[in-house]
């Protein structure tokens, strides 16, 4: 659950990041444009971060060890 969970946040950052990176260009002469860049950059980012720790849990819970019986 936990992987599936990180990949739905994963889902969320990558249609959020260009939203405000796209907005930010758009209004280059406007006075927020550099938060808002840097907030669509930190999305963008941590879009490809989640992704990969998602992934990541995910592939430890199919391919871990299943715990012996018995022991």
């Amino acid at each position: 659950m936990k992987g599936l969970r990180r990949l739905l946040i994963t889902l969320l950052l990558l249609f959020a990041g260009p939203v405000f990176l796209y907005q930010a260009f758009k209004n280059e002469d406007h006075p927020l444009f550099i938060p808002v860049l840097i907030i669509g950059l930190l999305l963008a980012g941590g879009a490809i971060f989640m992704g990969f720790r998602g992934i990541r849990t995910l592939m430890r819970a199919l391919f871990a060890d299943a715990p012996a019986k018995g022991r």
